[in-house]
């Protein structure tokens, strides 16, 4: 845009001062003045990486606050965002200079950036910890007052446009967080021009040589794209006029569709861009709602449309508020995107939460409720920040209750997830659902238009290994949720199984007893998992009982005594002798998975801890060892992917392995292989056990097969 372009250009106080006074829709009032002056004053003497003034930036954020109809309080504290967090004047002096609006603004952009070093866990990646903490106390603050997100994001893009002065990893590290934190936002604000700077801006510092080639490819064939954008748009132009529109009754604009939506485009359809025939599109923008529809039936009848790309945003909007009719027809062998929106629509779409400030009377504005929703059960911040991410920037559908409520979903959704958007006790109580009157799975993915009604049971029933289908975070974290309590009942009922078969204890008095006389229930499921807490508990009963005559009378002390047991990958500790370990048919736990070991004689079944059949026999007091998987250096990890047949994929694909310090011993090609793809195994070792980060990753940027351990209990066998 030419108004954020220019910014670069700006590089004294006084360019900065003029270009906020051109911006405001209103005269610069008193309160406004204090803070610009103040703002020069207090950085003072302050310089960015360019050497140019530090106070060009705050006034520069006030700017783009302006342009989207910020008021006062918004201006001034835009002003001010940095004084708090980089000078020595306090909250307290901005509230009694500017008043409690602006300094709970100021309060809340502070808090956003305000993170610490003892807030970072130890045991955990400091960098993807850092955006989380900065992520969830954006959105935190933002619940209080949603304009301080407007401010942070006007923020952002500024640095993002005075990004060139940084060194290329600081560059890239900041544009990846734009990427995935700051352009979600302002999508789901629905002020859409400045999440297509943000995107364009961060996709150019990531994937500069992708970038470049889109750009050259464009500038390329600029004039042929132009030429066929120019007499497109001539044609509906006259089409509309003959149908009786005036000049005054409609505006076309046209475009080339942006870099970033282009690259997104040829990752999802895995083509170049040659392939891509989209590449255009126009927008109409009518007076009123009804002409939008009339528009539509003219350029559906005169042009072919493709069916599948048609979507009515007007009737349906999107939840960030978006309203217009899409559509795409053939015109002489090109392909057209065709936007058909009101004025009102067209600010709404533009200017988002912010058209509400800047136009009056813009129609349907912005839900914030999803801010609210973004306060999970977790207590992992990297899974907060997963599961955020996962719901700020997707593509939706909407399906209906029975009653025509819509409700808006990722694609991909299932039938649970809407069960979970309804009501959380609809999703928890969920046993089956019917999908446009056909009886259909929970996991049933849905379509937009679908209509969802869920039957539901008097009880909750943990659905544990469904947390990987579901696709909102409502789901996710509520599912996560009641598999924690189960676990956790789970635990505690196999603790005092496991320590009464060390006692011999079958009624299991003996330890129920001593758990409740000393109440120990909240923690006794330490033992079940923990060796040292299990060595000490059994010390402490064996001091309780050294003088119960009917105990000692049944068995030796020196027969409790634990002994260190190895099977493979396993290590048991029992007082009693075990033949072999054998894994149960019901269930199939993967290396370092949850598990828990069930004594049958003399010998041991390892089941799932959250394997049902399992659940049935610790409930009813099955004998029980204490059983754990053997620490290895490395863990051993097969993954077969599917790579393009072009020049220095493999090498790219081996080095993200490596970045991950993964070391890869062995790589081979098998399958078909044609033109397009190589189907290729490798195998690798890796210190880090939990490798779903690294799983993820390679999914969202390769075609993965499959990805598995080869210390999987079941491939052993």
């Amino acid at each position: 845009m030419n108004l954020f372009s220019s910014f670069s250009d700006i590089d004294t106080i006084e360019k900065a001062t003029d270009r906020l006074e051109n911006i405001l829709f209103y005269s610069m009032s008193p309160k406004i003045r204090n803070a610009l002056n103040f703002c020069v004053v207090a950085h003072g003497g302050q310089v960015r990486k360019s050497g140019i003034p530090y106070a060009i930036h705050p006034i520069l954020v006030s700017c783009i606050v302006a342009y989207y109809g910020g008021e006062e309080s918004m201006i001034c504290a835009s002003l001010l965002h940095d004084v708090v967090e980089d000078t020595d004047y306090s909250i307290d002096w901005v509230k009694d200079e500017f008043g409690d609006d602006v300094a709970s603004l100021v309060d809340c952009l502070t808090k956003i950036v305000d993170i610490r070093k003892e807030e970072l866990p130890s045991d955990t990646n400091e960098k993807i910890v850092a955006s989380a903490l900065s992520f969830r106390k954006m959105l935190l603050a933002s619940i209080k007052d949603v304009r301080a997100l407007v401010i942070k994001i006007s923020d952002r893009l500024h640095n993002m446009l005075t990004l060139d002065v940084l060194p290329r990893d600081k560059q890239r590290r900041i544009s990846e967080e734009t990427l995935v934190v700051y352009a979600p936002i302002a999508h789901r604000l629905g002020i859409s021009s400045i999440k297509n700077e943000l995107e364009d801006r961060s996709f150019y510092y990531i994937f500069r040589d992708e970038y470049n080639r889109i750009n050259e490819y464009l500038n390329e064939h600029r004039q042929n794209l132009i030429l066929k954008l120019n007499t497109f748009t001539s044609k509906v132009s006259s089409l509309l006029m003959q149908d009786g529109f005036s000049d005054s009754d409609f505006r076309v604009e046209s475009r080339i569709k942006r870099p970033y939506s282009i690259f997104l485009k040829m990752q999802k359809k895995g083509v170049s861009i040659d392939e891509i025939l989209d590449l255009l599109a126009i927008r109409i923008i009518v007076n009123n709602d009804i002409d939008c529809y009339k528009i539509l039936g003219i350029i559906h009848l005169n042009f072919k449309p493709i069916v599948s790309r048609f979507k009515d945003y007007i009737a349906l909007p999107k939840e960030n508020g978006y309203q217009t009719i899409h559509t795409t027809v053939f015109d002489e062998s090109s392909i057209f995107e065709v936007q058909i929106r009101t004025l009102n629509m067209h600010h709404s779409a533009e200017f988002g939460v912010a058209a509400h400030w800047k136009y009056k009377n813009t129609g349907m504005t912005p839900s914030t409720d999803w801010i609210s929703n973004l306060q999970y059960q977790d207590n992992n911040i990297e899974e907060f920040y997963e599961l955020a991410k996962n719901d700020l920037y997707r593509e939706d559908i909407v399906v209906f209750s029975p009653a025509g409520d819509t409700y808006t979903l990722p694609v991909g959704a299932v039938a649970l997830d809407f069960a979970y958007a309804v009501h959380t006790k609809l999703g928890s109580c969920a046993k089956e659902a019917y999908i446009n009157n056909q009886k259909a799975s929970l996991l049933t993915a849905l379509k937009s238009g679908d209509i969802v009604k869920i039957i539901t049971s008097d009880s909750i029933v943990p659905k544990c290994t469904w947390i990987d289908a579901v696709k909102t975070s409502k789901a996710k974290s509520n599912l996560k949720l009641q598999c924690s309590h189960k676990i956790k009942e789970i635990e505690q009922k196999s603790a005092i199984n496991i320590i009464s078969t060390i006692f011999f204890d079958q009624n299991m008095n003996v330890v129920e007893n001593f758990v409740k006389e000393n109440n120990l229930f909240q923690t006794i499921g330490k033992a079940s998992k923990e060796l040292d807490y299990l060595i000490d508990l059994e010390n402490r009963i064996k001091n309780h009982l050294k003088n119960n005559v009917n105990f000692l009378s049944k068995i030796r002390l020196d027969r409790l005594k634990l002994k260190k047991q190895e099977f493979g990958s396993l290590i048991i500790y029992s007082n009693h002798t075990i033949a072999e370990t054998l894994f149960d048919y019901c269930c199939r736990p993967k290396h370092n998975d949850e598990v828990l070991a069930i004594k049958n004689g003399s010998k041991v079944f390892i089941h799932h801890k959250l394997c049902e059949r399992a659940f049935l026999e610790v409930s009813e007091g099955a004998r029980m060892v204490f059983v754990h998987w053997k620490d290895d250096v490395n863990s051993s990890y097969k993954v077969i992917v599917a790579l393009e047949g072009k020049k220095g994929t493999l090498a790219e694909f081996l080095g993200t392995l490596v970045k991950y310090d993964c070391n890869v011993i062995g790589v081979s090609y098998n399958g078909y292989k044609n033109q397009f793809m190589t189907t290729c195994e490798i195998l690798f070792e890796t210190p880090i056990h939990d490798t779903k980060t690294l799983k993820n990753i390679l999914m969202k940027k390769y075609k993965i097969v499959d990805f598995f351990n080869l210390k999987d209990a079941y491939i052993q066998q």
